[in-house]
């Protein structure tokens, strides 16, 4: 469904440009349900909206749904908005038009596709559990039963693709698992790609696979796997746990040029700057710090 290749997007605030995406690769199969992760300014929320054709890619490779969005028009851009893609922001003044009912706000995206279907928008707010509230307006709704139909407003077109942007950062832990067991129910219900942009760790436990975004590439990533034992965690303190409780499998991510994005705490571990041994070793390949300089122990 996406494929991101050698993925670049730079901004230029006066005579400065800021480089937020710095080569990412990145591959999602059709009906995936998968998080992104990363600290503030790691380049995530930049990624969404490039897969949101909310803004475009400098260089690299992005294809979403085969619809190469580097070379779209204008016009195939809005109409890949339209129909392709569904977005759910973490602020609900984006989500909802606080003087519609909850079944208006699914029905608007509808008038923009040529026709109005109540009967789907109706089945959409059974589907987050909102079939009895469809007459109330935002502000007679929590923030929880809120962001539930700006779930519903993003499928309102049947979009191939979901994006959420930190769905349950204003939410409380009780409201985000409510919100987050519906989107894993939709996944799996519409087989549905979703990708979740968070900094929420209570995500590990819904989704499929984890990917870690630093410094503007992806540099890990976490597999869902069925057996249990010990499991090699993300670098933040906070991360390693909450991410040692899950039955995760750690992957290191490999370029195509075979390059590898490697922790800098790792590296200062054994003394190691800008320079490396790397070699092969019964079937394993062995990053050493350069002669002369290994860590001393003991």
């Amino acid at each position: 469904m996406v494929e991101c290749e050698e993925l670049v997007k730079i901004y230029k605030v006066a005579d400065i440009e800021v480089m937020a995406l710095q080569g990412l690769d990145l591959y999602v199969e059709k009906g995936e349900l998968m998080a992104i992760i990363g600290n503030s300014g790691s380049g995530k929320s930049t990624l969404l909206n490039l897969l949101g054709g909310l803004d475009r890619p400098t260089a690299g490779k992005l294809f979403v749904d085969g619809k190469d969005l580097l070379k779209m028009s204008e016009r195939d851009l809005v109409r890949y908005k339209r129909e392709t893609v569904g977005f759910v922001w973490q602020n609900n003044a984006r989500n909802l038009i606080p003087y519609l009912s909850a079944l208006e706000n699914v029905e608007l995206p509808m008038i923009f596709k040529g026709r109005i279907r109540r009967q789907r928008a109706r089945e959409l707010l059974d589907m987050v559990g909102l079939g009895n509230k469809a007459d109330r307006k935002p502000l007679e709704l929590s923030g929880g039963e809120q962001q539930r139909v700006a779930i519903a407003i993003a499928l309102a077109n049947d979009p191939k693709l979901l994006l959420a942007d930190e769905p349950t950062g204003s939410l409380d832990t009780a409201t985000a698992n409510v919100v987050l067991d519906v989107i894993r129910e939709l996944n799996r219900q519409l087989g549905l790609t979703t990708i979740i942009v968070t900094h929420d760790l209570r995500l590990a436990r819904k989704v499929d696979r984890v990917v870690a975004i630093r410094d503007g590439k992806t540099s890990s990533e976490f597999i869902r796997r069925v057996d249990s034992g010990d499991v090699r965690t993300f670098e933040e303190e906070e991360m390693e746990a909450r991410m040692s409780e899950m039955s995760h499998q750690e992957l290191a991510i490999v370029d195509r040029a075979g390059r590898v994005q490697i922790p800098r705490d790792y590296l200062e571990s054994l003394g190691i700057s800008n320079r490396l041994k790397i070699k092969l070793d019964d079937g394993k390949i062995v990053l050493l710090p350069p002669e002369g300089k290994q860590k001393k122990t003991g």
